[in-house]
């Protein structure tokens, strides 16, 4: 009867121990945002030719700049759902020397894919 109970208690622990994966969706996760909160409508705002003023009263300040270029902006927007995939979008600014946009390259990573950072065509 001991070697029963045992077997028991031991099969019980373990199924409770190794659990932990199917208990993953009960437990609480907070939304995880990091970076500019990038709306739709801010991107639809942005375009070449703007100068470095009206790309911040649009898109606020950049998460990052160049270290080795003032002419160069990153806007990143990373999104860490409760239970969901990971997913990030980055705007890259590039200013000529007088501070006009010139370029605007965007990235995005979803569900474990990097998509390739292409030039946009904003400009109309």
């Amino acid at each position: 009867m001991s070697l029963h109970r045992s077997s028991i208690i031991f099969i019980t622990a373990a199924f409770l121990l190794s659990g932990c994966s199917f208990l993953d969706s009960w437990v609480y996760r907070p939304d995880i945002n990091q970076g500019n909160y990038i709306t739709q409508q801010a991107v639809e705002q942005l375009k070449v030719g703007q100068t470095k003023e009206q790309v911040l009263y649009i898109m606020g300040t950049p998460v990052l700049g160049s270290l080795f270029d003032d002419n160069v902006w990153y806007y990143v927007f990373r999104q860490n759902p409760q239970h969901g995939p990971i997913s990030q979008e980055t705007y890259t600014i590039i200013f000529d020397q007088k501070g006009i946009v010139s370029d605007i390259k965007t990235s995005a990573y979803k569900d474990s894919t990097l998509e390739k950072m292409d030039s946009v065509d904003l400009s109309q």
